[in-house]
C-alpha cells in the first residue's frame, strides 16, 4: 500500500510521544502500509540548530520525508505548541516537503488547556509546507498513555478507541490520496 513516515518530534529517550507513535506504526503495518519510524532526537544536534542543510542526517531525513506518501507527525506539547526540535526539522525540510502528502498530526501533553496546539501551532505549518490533506489529528493526554514493564504502552481505553479512529482515518486517506496519484 502506502510509505508511511511516522515522525517523533520530542526530545526525550523515554518519550511517552515516540511510544504512542511506535505503538501506531503496529496499526498501520496490520493494515498493509510500510511504516519508517524517525525520532528527530536522533538527528544530530549541530546539524539542527547549525541549519545545516547539507550534513548527511539532514539529507537523509529530507529524503524519507521526500519519499513518504503520507507522514504522521506526533510531538510533545511544549508552551502550548509542538516541540523546538520538531520544529528545527521542520525548518531545514524544503518549502513545500509536504505537498501531495496526507498528513495524521497528533500531540501529547499533561493538560487538556493544550488540546487545540494541533490546530493552532501545529496544523498552519503542515498546510504551509503544502500538505495535499492533513487529517484530523488527536491530542492524547499523558496520564492516558502508561509505559509497561516490557517498554510497550498501555493506552486508556477511551484514547485508544479515539486513537484507532483517527489512524483508520489516516489510513484510508493513504489510500484515496494513492488512488488520485495513480490516476494523474
Amino acid at each position: 500500500m502506502a510509505t508511511v513516515l511516522s515522525l517523533s518530534g520530542s526530545p526525550s529517550a523515554t518519550s511517552r510521544t515516540a511510544r504512542l507513535l511506535r505503538h501506531l506504526d503496529a496499526r498501520l503495518v496490520s493494515q498493509g502500509h510500510e511504516v519508517v519510524p524517525l525520532d528527530v532526537r536522533t538527528l544530530p544536534a549541530a546539524a539542527l540548530l547549525g541549519a545545516d542543510f547539507a550534513h548527511p542526517a539532514i539529507t537523509r531525513a529530507a529524503a524519507l520525508v521526500e519519499q513518504a506518501d503520507g507522514i504522521v507527525v506526533g510531538t510533545p506539547v511544549y508552551k502550548a505548541a509542538y516541540s523546538g526540535l520538531l520544529k528545527s526539522l521542520l525548518d531545514l525540510l524544503p518549502q513545500f516537503a509536504l505537498a501531495g502528502k496526507t498528513v495524521l498530526p497528533l500531540a501529547t501533553g499533561g493538560t487538556t488547556a493544550h488540546v487545540l496546539a494541533i490546530d493552532y501551532a501545529l496544523r498552519p505549518v503542515l498546510s504551509s509546507m503544502g500538505a495535499a490533506h492533513i487529517v484530523q489529528g488527536w491530542f492524547t493526554l499523558d496520564k492516558d498513555i502508561t509505559v509497561e514493564a516490557d517498554g510497550g504502552i498501555g493506552v486508556a481505553p477511551a484514547a485508544a478507541e479515539a486513537l484507532e479512529q483517527v489512524v483508520d482515518h489516516f489510513s484510508a486517506a493513504l489510500g484515496r490520496t494513492s488512488l488520485f496519484a495513480a490516476a494523474g
